[in-house]
């Protein structure tokens, strides 16, 4: 992985001037992310793996995440 100050750091518009967002680059093929008022702890990922946990969060399968792990289902 190059240099972190290399990357060319975007963040969202819908951050507008806030100084806590979440900033993402492209890196060797790889999606690097990181929280702007913590930049040096990155995170990195596959751009599959990077849609998978969208389309999960979006669809509310990140909802009820817990220590004690997913919710058991009632019938």
């Amino acid at each position: 992985m190059r240099n972190v100050s290399t990357y060319l750091w975007r963040k969202s518009s819908f951050s507008g001037d806030a100084s806590n967002c979440v900033n993402v680059a492209a890196a060797n093929g790889n999606i690097a992310i990181r929280e702007s008022d913590e930049p040096e702890a990155i995170l990195t990922t596959t751009p599959a793996a990077l849609r998978a946990f969208i389309r999960g969060t979006k669809a509310g399968r990140l909802d009820h995440v817990s220590p004690k792990g997913p919710p058991q289902r009632t019938t």
